[in-house]
């Protein structure tokens, strides 16, 4: 190790010592006040060192407050020294964040923050799918529903699964014939950022988990030449969501239209579809929408409930829930 390198191990042993003896506040503006002459010298390798170092001390001492401002300082760091959105520097936001206390408030600027810079200099304008699902991952874990989809909608190929059963875990709090609205809430977000693979293995998910969960709950296999399908007769909602998934795997205009002509009494009952079904209608079927600001953001928002800031309280049930129906459709 070279001079430099163990005089910046000793500054990182020396807080944390602080740290372990509960002087958190001297140890926070100690480490504060070390890293702005480093940043003043641009040596940002050795900003990011004693930043990550005293960061992850506090987190684990409990000073989720503390923590989280150096944290947010980290990734400012990163901003002014361009580091790129890479392992190394993916690997320490994920540590932080996964450090953090249970329903830390100072997590959500975080994460804010990180996911912004992930954005500015990664290759995903809306940030990194791994920081988003890990976010989404936490948030579904903490009971954050709102928060939780948000991010999960932009992850990996593994964040379906997880958005799927946070829907299905909400669904099981409310009326069984609801069932739809939750299996939208996994399926939209994946055609409204087009991402069809994800949307249709959410969907899979969450009716397999219906199924297997509910077995007094009819069910019939429905099988042609080119798909095989599970058709719910007391939810037509859900039959609905399968159908407009086959759609779009075949790009058939006509066949989304007759959907959302036969369809459009349950839609109208739902309330909240109409957005995101012209969305997808536009991007998918070329049947145009009038265009004010960024629709796809704005149905995304409108659905998963969120407009950025502080998220809406977590209520039991989703808004308008359906009638049971009967018979097949």
């Amino acid at each position: 190790m070279t001079s430099k390198g163990s005089k910046i191990q000793k500054t990182i042993a020396r807080q944390q010592e602080k740290i372990s003896e509960g002087q958190y506040y001297e140890a926070h503006q100690q480490i504060k006040t070390i890293v702005n002459r480093y940043v003043k010298a641009s040596d940002w390798d050795a900003a990011t060192d004693v930043l990550y170092g005293g960061a992850l001390a506090l987190l684990k001492a409990g000073q989720g407050g503390s923590g989280g401002d150096l944290g947010c300082f980290l990734v400012d760091v990163f901003g002014k020294g361009e580091k790129k959105c890479g392992s190394v520097e993916k690997d320490k936001l994920l540590t932080l964040l996964r450090a953090f206390p249970p329903n830390e408030p100072t997590k959500k600027r975080f994460v804010n923050e990180m996911i912004q810079w992930s954005g500015r200099v990664g290759d995903f304008l809306n940030g990194d799918p791994e920081l988003h699902h890990v976010a989404g991952t936490l948030y579904s874990e903490e009971g954050e529903p709102y928060d939780a989809e948000r991010h999960l909608a932009l992850g990996t190929k593994d964040s379906a699964e997880a958005l799927a059963k946070l829907e299905y875990d909400w669904y099981s709090q409310d009326d069984s014939h609801t069932a739809a609205l939750y299996g939208a809430r996994a399926v939209f977000p994946y055609l409204l950022t087009s991402n069809l693979r994800s949307a249709n293995k959410a969907y899979l998910i969450f009716t397999s988990r219906l199924s297997s969960s509910n077995k007094s709950l009819s069910v019939q296999e429905v099988s042609s030449t080119s798909s095989d399908m599970r058709v719910y007769p007391s939810l037509p909602l859900l039959n609905f969501l399968g159908l407009l998934l086959l759609a779009v795997q075949r790009g058939s205009p006509d066949l989304y239209k007759q959907l959302a002509k036969h369809y459009a009494p349950y839609v109208k009952e739902a309330g909240t579809w109409d957005d995101a079904l012209a969305q997808i209608g536009e991007m998918y079927f070329g049947i145009r929408i009038p265009r004010q600001g960024n629709p796809m953001f704005d149905m995304l928002g409108s659905m998963m409930g969120f407009r950025g800031g502080s998220p809406k309280p977590k209520p039991k049930k989703v808004d308008a829930p359906l009638p049971p129906a009967e018979g097949l459709d």
